[in-house]
């Protein structure tokens, strides 16, 4: 919550008698960052960041008498400097002295780079494809280059906790995984780990939160991939934000196969059916169309199942009349929350009552 009080105006310094003023203190430039802030957008953590100060006298230039420390721009590029020539296999000492020498000198803030932009440093043969991102990606980009998975783990769970699951997931995870692919993609057997790593620690982050308790008997949003599809992630951020939201779900995860999926849906009547594809190779059009045609519940009073498809495989338009395409997870949770459950005296055959509560 914003803090609207009104804040007195600051006093002028009075002069001393016999004297002139005494100027005023300089303030920390407005752009300065807190040691933490600086460790997430280095990818390493802020233990790591007080130890070389300390180590190696690569700190701050501006720090006021008990106060914490405040990073400006061309403190951080000196810190850049440093993660970039450790990463490349240059002892912290001597990168530490070359940061902070004439020939190491980063730029003033004039012309210093903007940090969102910058590739991520990692080890020799150059660092991953971000593009213009949040700073954090950088951070947990290089992370993760490293292997480092106690950081990698830190700095998802600071990203939760600061941005909230679904801009955490669009502006932060999203844009790392994709940046790590790309990379894996263009350069032959290498960064399959890193892949690898980073996969396995947001699905880890995106586990640890907390769903909301549901009302008793709302009817489930129902989660799956097709068969053959392994990509589960998006699939798991929307379980996570839904959760999140007090919607129930259930969540299958990767390669269900078409006759399980078929009485799940026959089983537990749900609000909606979410089927990603990650691909035109494995977006299977005819499992879709059948999936829309399932009917169930009590006779007289039988009903449909929204579905709603989800992943580039099935490509910008709904192909499947009734159907209805998801873009983006901010997009899918407002379309899943608009959906209207079935009609209460419509529950699926054979499900036992309070079988929907989550």
């Amino acid at each position: 919550m914003d803090d609207t009080s009104p804040v007195p105006p600051a006093q002028p310094a009075l002069p001393q008698a016999g004297g002139p003023a005494e100027a005023p203190r300089a303030a920390p430039p407005e752009a300065a960052l807190s040691t933490g802030a600086v460790a997430r957008r280095l990818g390493v953590s802020p233990t790591t960041v007080r130890s070389w100060e300390r180590r190696y006298a690569i700190g701050p230039a501006h720090r006021e008498d008990g106060r914490h420390r405040r990073w400006t721009p061309q403190d951080i590029a000196r810190l850049e400097l440093m993660c970039r020539l450790t990463a490349q296999g240059v002892p912290p000492a001597e990168a530490a002295r070359t940061a902070l020498g004439g020939a190491g000198e980063p730029p003033g803030p004039a012309e210093a780079p903007a940090p969102a932009s910058d590739e991520a440093p990692g080890g020799p043969g150059g660092g991953l494809p971000l593009g213009p991102v949040r700073p954090e990606c950088r951070g947990l980009s290089r992370a993760a280059v490293r292997l480092d998975a106690p950081t990698v783990a830190e700095l998802l769970d600071a990203a939760l906790a600061e941005h909230g699951l679904v801009t955490a997931w669009e502006e932060v995870m999203a844009p790392t995984l994709h940046a790590v692919g790309r990379k894996w993609a263009t350069a032959g057997e290498r960064y399959v780990e890193v892949e690898h790593l980073l996969s396995w620690h947001v699905s880890q982050a995106l586990h640890r939160v907390r769903p909301r308790p549901a009302p008793p008997h709302t009817p489930p949003v129902l989660l799956a991939c097709v068969p053959g599809e392994q990509h589960t992630l998006p699939v798991e951020a929307l379980n996570a934000a839904l959760g999140e939201r007090g919607i129930p779900t259930r969540m299958f995860g990767a390669a269900l196969p078409a006759e399980a999926l078929h009485d799940a849906v026959r089983r537990t009547g749900p609000r909606a059916v979410v089927l990603w594809a990650q691909s035109r190779a494995t977006a299977d059009q005819a499992l879709a169309r059948s999936l829309a045609r399932i009917e169930w519940g009590l006779r007289g009073a039988r009903t449909q199942s929204a579905l709603l498809l989800a992943g580039p495989g099935w490509g910008a338009g709904a192909p499947v009349p009734g159907s209805v395409r998801l873009h983006g997870l901010r997009s899918a949770v407002a379309v899943i929350a608009a959906q209207a459950p079935p009609p209460a005296g419509s529950a699926a055959a054979g499900a036992a009552p309070g079988a929907y509560g989550s």
